[in-house]
């Protein structure tokens, strides 16, 4: 699993040698930085400005979010359905609590049956489909929990069996609430309980008697299980079964009308088809739940069964972004919330996890996923993103198991979509003539080259920014006599970095020198920026240099204030 990193501090640390000997800090002599335009970029990276608490549709600049941008998502999702990778898909980008983009795509249903034959009459998406939203179902499970933490009927570090009596098998009485929602219980990754057989309440028993694969705190193992033990802790701690407590807790002060379990079959139609289940003689499945263990429940279960529409689940997000709160009505402590978004796993595991939710997961949140990023995807092809430091949501849902689940993994078309919602998001570019950027892509090469004969060595100074994957992308200077031959001065570029005004010694015999850009075949930065390259010979005069650029392109600065 990839390890993301942020570098802190690189302006002293390059200053003092720690990332590279051959970088050198000081501006050469007679070399004039450009004059910075004083007013900043609006809401650009990292610094999104106000947001409103309240989700409305607007402008993709009201959101402070690019257009062009936005529209490349079109391109994305279209190439995707006639690749047959979905049959459609609806995304929902906010940001700063303005909906800028709200599209559907495709067919919400296609198939008739597991060998694709199509339906007489096909449905086509709508931005109001109502998805199942698989594992995405969890996050409410433990918003629930954190409720009931709340109004003081839990705590996070107590043993289960303290609020189940019945949750018994050997080395059991030790797994925490905490545990369960960091998926660190010791529990098996799949228990197959639909074929078992029985009643919803007897099947609940089952769960609760299920024995422990390992020892509690040892291991992260994603697990079903965890939530549907969850699932039943806030069923006997309220005395309501779960869909009503969701409901009435969450879905109704929130607003959330199209969020449920078990959509009643007016709004088959409106739902989007999942699979064609031969296994289960349950045929094609429409407007019911597709996972096997929480159709044995009745439908409603701890880890999945819950349906819902992008625009219900921005509500959400924003109310998580909004500390927990959402229209005046308080779902979560700012406590609660905070807790959710923070990392439980830093002792046990490179993959970070919050209460319940998933976080800096670049696997679906590419150039989003950060330390302040949480999210969660599902089986039916389902994902929310919530990015703290952009204020932003990504909501992406799709029918992908329709017409069956053996298809391609959706993680570079998750990626994708992500990366759109990150492109869109400009970064601040202080001086008038704007600058270099290398662009994004996966097992991406770049390179940007300047002709500059220095039989003895010289100097290139320039700016940069950049936020990439660390030790996995790298931006290098590289140097040749030939064009054939490159020698790498080092790497110019990995992790982060604001804006900061760098210098490279060249040696003797450099003829051509050339900024490349390199990155592995999984996950994005927002990407590297190089502004006003400049070579100075061993005597300080200026070499005049044209850049020839090969996947860099050249983005505008801020312009004048009258």
């Amino acid at each position: 699993m990839k390890k993301r990193a942020v570098i802190v501090g690189l302006c002293v640390c390059l200053c003092a040698g720690l990332i590279c000997p051959a970088w050198a800090a000081q501006k050469p002599d007679g070399e004039k930085k450009p004059r910075p335009v004083p007013h900043p970029l609006t809401h650009a990276w990292d610094a999104p400005g106000p947001s409103r608490t309240e989700l409305r549709p607007g402008s993709p600049a009201e959101a402070g979010l690019s257009e062009k941008a936005l529209d490349q998502i079109d391109q994305v999702i279209q190439s995707a359905i006639e690749r047959k990778l979905v049959p459609g898909a609806v995304v929902l980008v906010a940001r700063r609590g303005v909906i800028a983009w709200e599209q559907a795509y495709g067919y919400a249903a296609k198939y008739a049956d597991d060998g694709y034959g199509e339906l007489r009459s096909p449905v086509r998406m709508r931005t109001d489909t109502l998805f199942d939203l698989a594992s995405v179902s969890k996050l409410f499970t433990a918003v629930a929990v954190m409720q009931l933490y709340d109004q003081g009927r839990i705590r996070l570090d107590e043993p289960v069996v303290t609020y189940l009596p019945d949750f018994v098998g050997k080395g059991k009485e030790k797994v925490t609430v905490r545990q369960l929602l960091t998926h660190t219980s010791g529990f098996a990754a799949y228990v197959p309980l639909y074929k078992q057989g029985g009643s919803r309440e007897a099947l609940l028993q089952t769960v609760l008697r299920l024995p422990l694969a390992e020892e509690p705190g040892r291991a992260h193992v994603y697990s079903d299980v965890n939530m549907l033990v969850l699932g039943v802790l806030v069923e006997r701690l309220s005395g309501k079964r779960l869909d009503d407590f969701i409901r009435e807790s969450i879905a109704q002060p929130l607003g959330l009308a199209e969020t449920m379990y078990n959509p009643p079959p007016p709004l088959r139609k409106r739902s989007a088809a999942t699979e064609y289940q031969a296994a289960t003689d349950r045929g094609l499945i429409w407007g019911q739940v597709q996972d096997e263990n929480a159709w044995a429940l009745g439908g409603v279960a701890g880890h999945a069964g819950l349906f819902g529409t992008a625009r219900d689940l921005a509500v959400f997000a924003q109310m998580m972004l909004n500390g927990g709160t959402y229209g005046g009505k308080r779902i979560l402590s700012e406590k609660a919330a905070a807790w959710m978004a923070q990392n439980q796993l830093s002792a046990l595991s490179d993959e970070k996890h919050g209460l319940g939710w998933q976080l800096d997961r670049g696997t679906y949140m590419d150039a989003l996923g950060d330390s302040r990023s949480m999210g969660h995807t599902g089986f039916t092809g389902t994902s929310l993103l919530v990015s703290h430091s952009q204020q932003a949501i990504v909501i992406f849902l799709t029918n992908r198991i329709h017409p069956v689940r053996d298809t391609a993994s959706l993680t570079p078309l998750r990626n994708a979509v992500a990366r759109q919602a990150s492109l869109a998001i400009s970064v601040d570019i202080p001086w008038q003539d704007g600058a270099w950027f290398a662009g994004t892509g996966d097992d991406r090469q770049a390179t940007l080259t300047a002709e500059a004969s220095m039989a003895a060595g010289g100097t290139l100074t320039y700016d940069t920014w950049y936020r990439i994957e660390n030790e996995y992308d790298y931006g290098y200077v590289e140097v040749s006599p030939d064009k054939i031959r490159w020698k790498k001065l080092g790497d110019a570029a990995t992790g982060e970095s604001d804006w900061v005004r760098v210098s490279w010694r060249l040696p003797e015999g450099v003829k051509y020198i050339r900024f490349r850009y390199e990155t592995d075949g999984t996950i994005n930065g927002r990407g590297w920026y190089v502004h006003h390259p400049v070579l100075l010979d061993r005597t300080g005069r200026k070499i005049g240099t044209d850049w020839l650029a090969e996947g860099w392109s050249r983005e505008g600065g801020r312009e004048e204030k009258p």
